[in-house]
């Protein structure tokens, strides 16, 4: 999927013709979870939205050679995509698998579960509409909870059950070294609509000119 204007939403009406449901993965690595699932739900069309090149061009040609024709994939970063490119409320289901944790206590301002990211959460998934998370890092899954809970938009429901092929790669790493592993899920609830404020960049993640 090619994006002409970054500024722009995305042109997913043809895609999404004929009421076809639209899921989200975010931060799809080499495509492995997206794979199977487009492999089980031909009727589906999947969004994989990933930062590195390489694993882009690597999700597409997996996807090319095994005719997968409802996957799409796309290099940006997730929280713009879903704050500015996405239509409202349109997808069935948002998967967010092992994000980083950030886990030093000054870099947790970083994170992608944020006030802000929960506005545009929102704001994408259609009512009834699920968030699906997992994570190997017990106090960023503690976190990440309260701030569910806390948000009256949001009520938990049980997280889905994934088989072997729906398991990523570092999922799997993980399950090999028998580590623990924390999901929850939480569907979208009818709710006032809240008008997404335009983005602001701090001074200090402003680009600078090298001296």
């Amino acid at each position: 999927m090619a994006v002409a204007d970054p500024t722009v939403p995305l042109p997913l009406g043809g895609l999404l013709a004929g009421g076809r449901p639209l899921e989200i993965e975010i931060g799809c690595g080499n495509g492995r979870f997206l794979v199977a699932r487009a492999q089980k739900q031909p009727g589906t069309l999947f969004l994989g939205i990933e930062r590195m090149l390489s694993r882009v061009r690597k999700l597409d040609k997996k996807a090319c050679r095994l005719g997968l024709d409802n996957i799409r994939v796309l290099r940006l970063e997730a929280f713009y995509t879903l704050y500015y490119l996405l239509p409202p409320h349109r997808a069935r289901a948002v998967y967010v698998f092992f994000p980083d944790p950030w886990p030093k206590r000054h870099h947790h301002t970083r994170r992608l579960f944020s006030p802000l990211f929960l506005d545009a959460l929102w704001a994408r998934l259609e009512t009834g509409g699920a968030i699906q998370i997992a994570t190997d890092h017990q106090e960023y899954f503690a976190d990440t909870l309260k701030s569910f809970v806390s948000d009256p938009r949001f009520r938990e429901m049980p997280a889905m059950e994934r088989d072997a092929s729906e398991q990523t790669d570092c999922e799997m790493l993980f399950r090999r070294q028998s580590l623990p592993i924390w999901q929850c899920a939480f569907e979208a609830l009818p709710h006032s609509e809240k008008p997404l404020p335009p983005l602001c960049i701090a001074e200090s993640d402003e680009p600078r000119e090298r001296p």
